[in-house]
């Protein structure tokens, strides 16, 4: 390294030659060559990515300190610079494109290079004095991307599940519990096949999407498990080549008390780095809560329109006003930009599934591309499900009378009639109803089909759209 005092640049060498790295990146030259290969998107790399390579770098510095494997003072100096990148430092030194060499090679290298950096200047040294501390001797001391990158994958899917989903998910199910008890003695027009149904209870549609998203909660956690078993200290090829004996196991529960989760070695190092099973699984488990979540997006949507030619049996909170050129006008926007993002994760999951199917013998290279996609996918969904939990779930209110007379109005409670007046003649009052206008109650009585003290009985809303054991 040559660097004479106030240039503007730096000389670093790596095995292709020399380049002019800028004096103050902390970056390097494997790098460089990374940022003028891969422009492609202009995306760099999410910050919990970044978190998750850092955790494991501090991780391994521990391990091979505490092991002989590196000296104490470097093992300490890349410690501390991990903590720093770690508070929120030196963010914008990472800056490889998401679209890279495969595996993640780039990446990797630009966060060995920044901590070795860092480091020597903990040190008092200059940057990219890599004979002191090596971004690859040092930093990536017995480690490789094969190994590192499949579980900073498994770490960043990990923080963001407990960061940003799980509180969302937990605020949203809350919030349609609360909205169940609300709701619970409003009665109103059930629906199939976009026609009038039997009525049901507007706390128990609330009811029925606080147990479907209960349910994805339980996926989600159960399909996350698979995330806890690391291929690190698998080396190159899963062999564990260059790592001292005790290393896998050390670096694991140094990781498992950093992040407060329990962290074990995979039985067997070769396949947890070869396969991408553990991320499809849990991409798997968020398309369908992003499926039901579209349902659920749709259903409120439906319920609000209107507000004069729609259902409105509900009102979803205005946020904003809904249109550039109409007056007044307020649309269920919390609720359109939750489906927009479950079609992205979608997408996401079809492009994860696709990329988990190209490996090929010791390695998958289409890692970076799961990396993005994955920890992406787990923080949008969280953060949307939280703007719609406490921007619109929290705030519904409730139409009675609307959601009474469509329960009346409906021609669906002849069902409620087959048993007492037979099928054909439930038909007829209906066909007569839709004809003329008048109530079913009507039709029956006119037609003395029933007396009026039974026909109370059995047109009785409430009893009607109560659940099982509530009746």
């Amino acid at each position: 390294m040559s660097e004479p005092t106030g240039a503007a640049y730096r000389i670093e060498k790596d095995s292709m030659g020399e380049r002019q790295i800028p004096a103050s990146a902390y970056y390097g030259i494997q790098t460089l060559r990374a940022i003028e290969n891969f422009t492609i998107s202009g995306i760099k790399p999410l910050p919990t990515y970044i978190d998750a390579c850092v955790l494991i770098k501090k991780a391994t510095a521990i391990a091979n300190g505490e092991l002989g494997c590196i000296e104490q003072e470097i093992s300490r100096a890349i410690v501390r610079a991990a903590d720093e990148v770690l508070a929120g430092k030196f963010r914008d030194q990472f800056v490889v494109d998401i679209y890279q060499a495969g595996a993640g090679t780039s990446h990797h290298m630009n966060v060995n290079e920044v901590l070795a950096n860092r480091a020597l200047e903990i040190l008092g040294d200059e940057k990219g004095n890599y004979q002191r501390i090596s971004p690859n001797d040092d930093v990536n001391y017995g480690q490789s991307t094969n190994d590192v990158i499949p579980t900073a994958i498994r770490i960043g899917a990990l923080l963001a599940l407990e960061h940003t989903l799980y509180p969302a998910l937990e605020a949203a199910i809350c919030a349609v519990e609360n909205k169940a008890v609300e709701f619970k003695d409003i009665v109103k027009s059930g629906r199939t096949h976009m026609q009038d149904a039997v009525p049901v209870r507007l706390g128990e549609s609330f009811r029925a999407f606080w147990q479907i998203l209960s349910d994805h909660m339980t996926r989600i956690e159960t399909a996350s498990l698979d995330l806890t078993v690391l291929g690190l200290g698998g080396s190159a090829a899963g062999t564990g080549l260059n790592t001292h004996p005790q290393y896998r196991d050390r670096v694991a529960k140094i990781l498992s008390e950093l992040m407060n989760q329990t962290l074990q070695p995979a039985p067997h190092l070769m396949a947890a780095m070869q396969s991408m099973a553990p991320f499809v699984n849990v991409s798997g488990a968020l398309r369908n809560l992003a499926q039901d979540l579209i349902k659920i997006s749709h259903d409120l949507r439906l319920m609000d329109s209107g507000p004069k030619t729609g259902l409105k049996e509900i009102q979803l909170p205005p946020v904003q006003p809904g249109s550039s050129i109409m007056p007044g006008k307020y649309n269920p926007v919390m609720a359109e930009m939750t489906s927009m993002v479950c079609f992205q994760v979608m997408g996401y999951d079809a492009a994860i599934a696709m990329a988990a199917s190209a490996g090929q013998l010791e390695l998958n290279v289409m890692m970076p591309l799961i990396a993005y996609d994955l920890i992406h996918s787990i923080e949008i969904l969280g953060n949307t499900i939280n703007v719609l939990a406490s921007r619109c779930l929290e705030g519904i209110v409730a139409n009675s009378l609307r959601t009474r007379a469509y329960a009346e109005g409906s021609l669906a409670l002849v069902t409620a009639l087959n048993t007492h007046i037979g099928y054909l003649n439930a038909a007829a009052v209906a066909k007569e109803s839709l004809e003329t206008g008048k109530s079913l109650r009507e039709i029956v009585l006119e037609r003395g089909l029933m007396n009026p003290e039974d026909l109370a009985k059995v047109l009785d809303l409430e009893k009607m759209s109560a659940m099982p054991g509530n009746r």
